[in-house]
């Protein structure tokens, strides 16, 4: 009897695990399902290659699809090595005990758990006022890599942590120095966690509106070279789907904005998990 009330909670459990993922699933994919259903019919080729214009009353968004690319790849070419570099310290240099290591966790859980206003404001006195930088796109990635440091911290060494013992222990036992050991076996057995906490930065940079309009801004002029890009004033594209918003207005627009995000990301996560897999094949 004990054993058939056992089995009979255990079926009604997963049972409702399997309800709940289903549930979730169901949600994420009619809300995509939406969003682009009432989006893509606004999206033309004027729309993808023009800028907005007041004059002609035009909506192009080219200019904010590459600040929103631009955004990503800098925020990531700034935050990546530092979130990884300092997961490998505190997971396998630091003592576990240690101060330090306790100091960092406490701050990296602080500032997950920050309205991204406050970085916005921080990012627009240090950044663009303090350093000089102005609002600019570059203001805007050093005040989203911040952002973006705790999660990149605690994935990356919630993936080292997955690695077995065995590993290390086999590796420092035929004399590979403790860099080696990191480059060779930790980085490639661990990244599917890494790449886990890219994604989830890329998500948070894509998402985010409130930071950037105090840090980047809202221009959409696309001139000047590369490097000199950098120190101008760019909107990304939730900035602008943030704008036309709240004015209420072009609401059309706004699905349009909000599919071709859901796209761009698509693309970036798809691309990475292929690359995932490649790296760890290797």
């Amino acid at each position: 009897m004990k054993k058939k009330k056992f089995r009979l909670s255990d079926n009604i459990l997963k049972f409702l695990v399997v309800l709940s993922a289903g549930f979730t699933a169901l949600l994420a994919l009619s809300l995509v399902l939406y969003v682009m259903v009432k989006g893509v019919g606004s999206i033309n080729l004027k729309m993808l290659t023009t800028s907005p214009s007041e004059l002609t009353g035009s909506v192009g968004v080219f200019p904010m699809i590459i600040n929103t690319l631009y955004m990503i790849v800098l925020t990531l070419v700034i935050a990546v090595p530092i979130g990884i570099g300092s997961a490998i310290y505190l997971n396998e240099y630091a003592r576990k005990e240690s101060k330090l290591v306790k100091a960092v966790e406490f701050t990296t859980q602080t500032l997950a758990g920050i309205p991204s206003i406050i970085y916005g404001l921080f990012g627009y006195m240090f950044f663009s006022i303090f350093l000089g930088l102005r609002v600019s796109i570059i203001s805007g990635a050093l005040t989203l890599s911040i952002m973006v440091l705790p999660t990149l911290i605690r994935t990356t060494q919630e993936a080292l942590s997955s690695v077995p013992n065995m590993y290390r222990e086999g590796a420092l036992g035929m004399g590979a120095k403790k860099i080696y050991l990191i480059r060779t076996i930790l980085l490639p057995c661990s990244m599917p966690g890494i790449v886990t906490a890219v994604i989830l930065s890329i998500g948070k940079v894509v998402g985010e509106s409130a930071a950037l309009i105090f840090t980047a801004g809202m221009g959409y002029m696309l001139t000047g070279g590369l490097i000199n890009y950098m120190f101008k004033s760019g909107a990304t594209l939730t900035v602008q789907l943030y704008l036309y918003a709240s004015r209420g207005e072009n609401l059309s627009v706004c699905f349009a904005l909000a599919s071709i995000l859901i796209v761009i990301v698509l693309i970036i996560n798809v691309s990475a998990r292929l690359l995932s897999k490649k790296l760890e094949a290797k």
